[in-house]
């Protein structure tokens, strides 16, 4: 950051209001995404967005989150503080205006903040209209002052409260209940966005305190995060349950053309590419002109590089861009003034001028690298020759699982009980464990718009597989058929056609014991690494078959967890000391096909839990974690959640 830019005066006259901020309690969802866990989360992020701006600006080195015991959030930072003064065209306080006004703030003005994060979402204001109660407290020149507001609506005005000698802003807001689905924060959401936030932007403290749970020491649970690597040290986080091939990560951190550029990469034995990419601390999951231009300079060097040193002399087919990033783990950060957005969910960066600089800086890095780096450079054109040859395998394989089947006419697989229903936006596909369950959804579904898939068995584990082998599996085969979506390649990189998609709920259905976990787990990768799109189309879902049934007499009732199932029995008893017959389902073929359309399949009273993606990173680690070679990490994980998972027989 510049010393101008650092030095330059942030009065309220720098605060510029671009319109208001009434349809937000109308329409929350155009604002925040939706009104359930995710907007929930997401109020945080906007408050927290102002403090890292704070941070970009050269202003702020602390931001600390808490989780309140009512389940509202603090936050507070230590940057210049909000200004308060008065501001000439409102015709008052300059905080207050911040607060009520969509899109107001010190961000839209060039000489306040060279590059925002925040810039993106709708600001603190839009975190006020949804709050039922909202307390901004602000420690500036000497003195501190404060603020309350009732959904959006101040209390008072703006009022000073006090002398301080420290300077910084605290926010405390409780999410308005009779907006969002569910008020409950969840502390690993928020963990996850804090960890990435201090990967992206080195040299910043950050914390986050539950105050609703204490530890083994009675001490409030809390998490801090710190890094004085950056990226490198985010890429090494998101690889350490993988196997790498290098020594160390591949990192560049300058500026091309006037764009801030830092890269991290390295290479492992996987066989996927986990390349994330972000603008202004945004997730862009749909890429943009930065990601395009990674790819572009590392295809273009890495060949350049390969051709050189006579290492693809004995291929015999042509290598493609794909081939330079198996086994590639990446982070792509790029800081721009003015970014421009496109995509459905406007997380695609749209500046052309990106795409050469990151380009650029990525060639430069690369050429250095492997250059000085004889031996390194070696691993990695053998692994790229390695992909390249699976690559060509993988195709037959591919075009095998796409190839109309002669003897069923439709291409669809035998065990496949399709529904009449031809509109994909009124279908649903349940994937079911095993031939016996499968036989009493069939029994039990509505033929007109649900579809049955039984599975055999366990599928193939595919973060430890070769892609020609994922697709020449049977059951993984039968699902790209029954889905009807296909992969082809298209400008060198993989591409997931889903125009056909036959229909718009795909829903694991599983045994709810340890088997049927790991199975549901199995399928969860199998779309996250080659069907990530259903996901992120929110067509994914998880079935919730009930653990029990309570009998007394006549009155039958269904239980979907054991505190349920408690307050269901004493409910029963009446406060007579009585038997229940307590039935525990440990299958889904121990419920008849009524049951099970009960409880399960009709819509009317069914839950399905939608999959989304949250943080796609930690997705990434996850998985790789759970599924992947490297056993101690994953050892560590379930020692640490053992106390949630099934453990019945």
């Amino acid at each position: 950051m510049s010393e101008e830019n650092k030095n330059q005066e942030y009065s309220a006259d720098n605060i510029q209001v671009l319109e208001g901020l009434e349809a937000v309690r109308k329409r929350p969802a155009m604002y925040i995404g939706d009104i359930g866990v995710k907007g929930l989360h997401h109020l945080v992020y906007e408050v927290v967005d102002n403090s890292i701006d704070e941070a970009l600006a050269g202003h702020c080195s602390h931001i600390d989150c808490f989780i309140n015991e009512n389940n509202s959030i603090t936050v507070t930072d230590n940057g210049r503080g909000i200004p308060t003064g008065m501001h000439e065209k409102e015709g008052r306080s300059a905080l207050e205006v911040v607060m009520t006004v969509l899109h107001a703030g010190g961000k839209f003005d060039k000489g306040s903040y060279k590059v925002s994060g925040g810039l993106h979402g709708v600001g603190v204001s839009c975190v006020n209209a949804l709050s039922s109660d909202l307390r901004v407290e602000v420690h500036r020149d000497g003195k501190m002052y404060e603020q309350e507001y009732k959904i959006g609506a101040p209390q008072y005005d703006v009022r000073e409260i006090g002398t301080t000698d420290i300077t910084g802003t605290k926010v405390t807001f409780l999410p308005d209940a009779t907006i969002f689905e569910d008020t409950i924060y969840h502390f690993d959401i928020l963990v996850a966005r804090l960890r990435e936030l201090a990967f992206l932007n080195k040299g910043i403290h950050l914390s986050i305190t539950d105050k609703r749970r204490k530890d083994a020491e009675g001490e409030f649970v809390k998490e801090e995060f710190y890094s004085e690597g950056g990226l490198k040290e985010f890429v090494s986080f998101l690889d350490e349950t993988r196997d790498s091939i290098l020594e160390d990560v591949i990192y560049i951190d300058g500026e091309k053309d006037g764009v801030p550029v830092e890269v991290a990469m390295i290479y492992n034995t996987s066989y996927t590419e986990n390349v994330h990419s972000y603008v202004n601390n945004i997730n862009t999951h749909e890429g943009g002109t930065h990601l395009s231009g990674f790819r572009r300079g590392l295809t273009r060097t890495l060949k350049k590089y390969a051709d050189g040193s006579g290492l693809l002399k004995k291929v015999k087919f042509e290598i493609s861009g794909d081939d330079f990033r198996e086994g590639l783990t990446a982070v792509i950060s790029v800081k721009v003034m003015e970014p421009q957005f496109e995509g459905q969910t406007k997380t695609k960066l749209g500046n052309k001028e990106v795409t050469s600089a990151v380009s650029q800086s990525v060639s430069d890095m690369l050429t250095f690298y492997l250059e000085e780096n004889p031996e390194q450079a070696k691993r990695i054109v053998q692994k790229v020759i390695l992909a390249a040859t699976a690559r060509n395998a993988a195709t037959k394989a591919r075009e095998m699982v796409q190839r109309k089947s002669v003897l069923t006419g439709s291409g669809l697989p035998g065990k496949l009980s399709d529904c009449s229903e031809k509109d994909p936006a009124k279908c649903e596909i349940f994937l079911v464990e095993g031939d016996s369950a499968g036989g009493t959804a069939k029994q039990g579904r509505d033929r007109h718009f649900q579809a049955i898939m039984p599975l055999r068995g366990k599928i193939l584990n595919v973060e430890k597989a070769m892609q020609h082998k994922v697709f020449e599996n049977e059951e993984i085969k039968n699902m790209f058929k029954a889905l009807g979506v296909s992969i082809g390649t298209i400008d060198d990189e993989r591409e997931l056609n889903i125009e056909k998609l036959r229909y718009h709920k795909v829903v694991i259905m599983t045994d709810a014991d340890i088997d049927g976990s790991h199975i549901a787990t199995l399928l969860l990768t199998f779309f996250f690494r080659f069907l990530k799109p259903l996901i992120e189309q929110g067509f994914v879902y998880i079935a919730t078959p009930p653990l029990y049934l309570l009998k007394r007499g006549k009155d039958h009732r269904y239980c979907w967890e054991e505190s349920q199932r408690d307050a269901m029995i004493m409910e029963m008893k009446g406060g007579k000391d009585v038997n229940v017959i307590i039935q525990r389902y440990k299958g889904l073929g121990e419920m008849n096909a009524s049951q099970l359309w009960d409880t399960t399949l009709n819509p009317e009273y069914r839950t399905l839990k939608q999959v989304t993606i949250d943080n796609a990173a930690e997705a990434d680690r996850v998985f790789s974690m759970l599924m992947g070679d490297e056993v101690p990490p994953r050892r560590a994980f379930i020692e640490a959640n053992a106390k949630y998972a099934n453990i019945d027989a």
